[in-house]
């Protein structure tokens, strides 16, 4: 079948007022964007043609924060869905982090160490605005080592409605995955499991994070970056930018 975007195929392409040394700037710049394109396809292929990590040896006990019920690791897996990707929110945030705190609600009345973090916050925004459509085919949760209380009010305040939490407080899934240090301060990772018959087995985790130090591992995720990205001033120099206040 045809698709609309045969249509676009154009070497010529110009747009009203540009210099010659716009368009071959522009054509220098496009054909590094073609061979980013091809190396994330490959790098996306090569993600996929993992084999299965270790089996889940612990059907963790998971508390909902939509209504404080226990659910167990395995029950994430709606039927028919054998994908789950899991964000680990840094709730509470990390200690030394100077941002300010929730502008209002009940989360606001907590101490700014006890808050969640704002640029976890931004990624969940964004998973909530994803959420209805990804869970068309993967499972979606969202986990954070605050008490279930305390993540369903802030779901509530932030009008996250599509995305599931579920709170870990009581059990050690953030210690095992990586997502909880010794020291007890709380990482931001992704992860995949995949289920398949009775056993569900880790896929990949984030694990630049380790490698590189900082978030960008959460790229793909993260809305923001990558609208900055194309901007004159990108990203700029602050490198925990979102806030919970502007």
């Amino acid at each position: 079948m045809k698709k609309w975007s045969d249509t676009l195929v154009d070497p010529n392409v110009r747009f009203p007022g540009e210099s010659e040394e716009y368009r071959r700037a522009r054509q220098e710049l496009l054909d590094a964007e073609e061979r980013l394109r091809r190396l994330t396809e490959q790098v996306a292929t090569q993600r996929r043609a993992l084999p299965p990590g270790g089996p889940l040896v612990t059907d963790y006990v998971f508390e909902s924060a939509s209504d404080g019920g226990e659910v167990r690791f395995s029950e994430l897996f709606a039927p028919g869905k054998d994908t789950l990707v899991i964000y680990s929110m840094m709730f509470p945030r990390w200690s030394e982090d100077p941002r300010a705190g929730a502008p209002d609600g009940l989360t606001a009345t907590l101490p700014l160490v006890e808050q969640p973090c704002p640029s976890c916050t931004s990624v969940v925004d964004g998973l909530e605005g994803a959420a209805f459509h990804l869970t068309e085919r993967i499972n979606l949760v969202v986990v954070a080592k605050a008490d279930a209380a305390r993540l369903g009010t802030y779901a509530r305040e932030r009008d996250w409605r599509d995305v599931r939490l579920v709170s870990s407080r009581n059990n050690t899934f953030n210690r095992d995955y990586h997502s909880e240090t010794p020291a007890g301060v709380q990482i931001p990772l992704l992860h995949v499991f995949t289920r398949d018959g009775g056993t569900i087995h880790h896929r990949w985790t984030s694990e630049q994070v380790f490698a590189r130090g900082d978030s960008t591992a959460m790229d793909p995720i993260w809305l923001i970056w990558g609208a900055l990205d194309l901007t004159p001033d990108g990203r700029g120099e602050a490198a925990a930018y979102p806030s919970l206040q502007y």
